[in-house]
């Protein structure tokens, strides 16, 4: 049986904020590894310390996938998805090491679909910082079934 929600489940202004994930120097250096991204404003702290940041930050990316898992400790996924459709990102502020994110999503859009049993929801996407300024907005446009 799902644990998840139902598409007939969502409402317009609807709000599901995850628990925090501190960021670490480990993360980044592995998601370096993983992606290929080394650019020294993630990895040199000698060159970062010479920008405006003034020190390394976060991969957005990183960021951004982080959300993702984040996502699924929300439960309202978790047998009900049957589709990611999208995700767009809009990056607002950095994240440097040591900071916690968390991920707020609000409905913004449900629309049954017409051959019935599933609908897609439009989730803003919001990663907040320890003191709740946005890091990183965008999107998630989801397909989920509904109650049989």
């Amino acid at each position: 049986m799902a644990r998840g929600r139902y598409f007939s489940e969502f409402e317009i202004d609807q709000n599901f904020t995850s628990v925090g994930r501190t960021v670490t120097e480990t993360d980044v250096v592995n998601f370096a590894g993983l992606s290929g991204d080394y650019n020294p404003l993630h990895i040199d702290a000698t060159f970062a310390a010479k920008t405006p940041f003034k020190q390394r930050i976060a991969h957005g990316m990183l960021s951004a996938s982080i959300s993702t898992g984040l996502g699924q400790t929300l439960g309202i996924f978790e047998g009900t998805t049957m589709a990611l459709l999208g995700q767009t990102f809009e990056y607002k502020g950095a994240v440097f090491f040591g900071d916690t994110i968390r991920l707020r999503l609000t409905v913004t859009s449900v629309k049954a679909s017409s051959r019935g049993g599933k609908g897609v929801v439009v989730f803003r996407s919001d990663i907040l910082k320890q003191d709740d300024s946005v890091a990183i907005t965008g999107t998630w446009t989801v397909l989920f079934r509904d109650r049989a």
